[in-house]
């Protein structure tokens, strides 16, 4: 009898990250970042009165922002 996997958190919640951590990977500010999201360009999950981005989120952005 084998036994099953134990899925962690980590295996099926994504990656969050703060306005700030956003604004460093894109080399922004935090206000051009929280611009985005009042815009509704940038995609947030509110917890109480924090702001994340997913990475999903943050990389379908990035994708839409995207000049050929």
């Amino acid at each position: 009898m084998t036994a099953e996997p134990i899925h962690t958190p980590k295996d099926t919640l994504p990656t969050l990250l703060t306005v700030g951590q956003v604004a460093t990977i894109l080399r922004v500010t935090t206000l051009t970042t929280r611009r985005w999201i009042s815009a509704g360009d940038l995609i947030t999950h509110r917890f109480g009165r924090q702001l994340r981005i997913s990475e999903a989120d943050l990389q379908a952005f990035i994708r839409m922002r995207r000049k050929d």
